[in-house]
């Protein structure tokens, strides 16, 4: 048999039960072992016909069957989760935001080199077979020279009584460092990174303290310019999840490819040549887009196979590793501050 990395999962309710543990048992290289949650772990077992369960994380960081975790808890507890998992020589892959400021995730950063286990944050949404096909794209240079991107992400998030994303001391913010920080990632992953940052947030309509409304804008250091859309008070229904990238010789627009899902629809225009200036600048031309095949694939069934890959092969992931998270934490802290300040700031 294949060899295989023993998994336990901290926090595993949630995005853990929704998503993450049934892509993991898909994964050719993973073998989930035992659960921990505060509540409701025997169901979550149950439920994933697993013997061992844990309410507690001393407990299942002490079962010497785990090799790895998956930590999916409330991101107040990721950093000394993070710490404890790394003193008992777990590795780990973890949840975004990797913490909830950038100093906490200093520390958990150091605490896994000093104690020399690999850590991986969970932006799985680069492992999604369409933005995949995209990044192949652009490095092709079928649209030429990038120059504006766009993305957007927003859902209806009311009120819940203790709902820690809604407070910036359990959360570390809202809509900004929840979601937009996944197209902060994904951005990067097709351009290359953002060297000055400015954003909008505010409490539109949702009367709890952390902000449900985003809006950042940034450039690129290759001097593309982006946006992104992020809102905890737009109707699920209402918001199409648009991914747009525009280049000096075409377009690469989709449709439902950002999110947890591994469908959408992605569509491009590539122009065959460059044409004159049209000085009568008329708009109903006809646009040659074309549908753009892609992979189906389970983002999180790849993100948990290539940090077991990780792990096997002894190679710290390249992918979400530990410099990037601390890279997009400085960035979100940059685009808080900027509304702060009411000014550009450097990453």
């Amino acid at each position: 048999m294949a060899k295989r990395v023993c998994f336990g999962v901290i926090g595993a309710g949630g995005i853990a039960r929704r998503r993450t543990i049934p892509g993991m048992l898909k994964a050719r290289n993973c073998r989930l072992v035992a659960v921990m949650d505060p509540v409701g772990v025997e169901e979550i077992a149950a439920q994933f016909g697993l013997e061992r369960y844990y309410q507690t994380e001393r407990e299942l960081l002490q079962d010497p069957e785990v090799q790895a975790v998956y930590i999916a808890s409330p991101v107040a507890f990721h950093g000394r989760q993070i710490i404890m998992a790394a003193e008992a020589g777990k590795h780990i892959l973890c949840e975004k935001p990797l913490t909830r400021t950038l100093a906490e995730a200093k520390k958990a950063v150091a605490a896994c080199r000093k104690n020399g286990v690999f850590l991986q944050e969970g932006y799985m949404m680069k492992f999604h077979g369409a933005h995949r096909r995209i990044k192949e794209l652009i490095d092709q240079g079928r649209i030429g020279k990038p120059v504006y991107l766009r993305a957007q992400l927003s859902c209806w998030y009311p009120p819940i009584p203790g709902a820690w994303r809604q407070d910036p001391k359990t959360g570390g913010g809202g809509a900004l460092i929840d979601m937009a920080t996944h197209l902060y990632d994904l951005l990067e992953y097709f351009v290359g990174p953002i060297r000055r940052v400015v954003a909008m947030v505010g409490r539109l309509v949702h009367p709890y303290r952390s902000e449900d409304a985003s809006t950042t804008l940034v450039e690129f250091q290759s001097g593309a310019h982006g946006t992104i859309d992020c809102f905890y008070c737009i109707p699920d229904e209402a918001s199409r999840t648009r991914l747009e990238i525009y280049g000096s010789a075409g377009a690469i627009l989709t449709e439902g490819t950002i999110g947890q899902s591994s469908g959408g629809r992605v569509e491009a225009y590539f122009a065959e040549q460059t044409t004159g200036y049209d000085a009568m600048q008329s708009k109903d031309v006809h646009r040659t887009f074309r549908r753009i095949p892609f992979p189906k694939v389970n983002p999180y069934t790849a993100e948990c196979e290539y940090f077991a890959d990780c792990i096997l092969q002894g190679r710290p992931p390249e992918i979400n590793g530990p410099e990037n998270a601390l890279h997009i934490l400085e960035l979100t802290e940059k685009a808080y501050a900027s509304y702060r300040q009411k000014k550009i700031l450097s990453v």
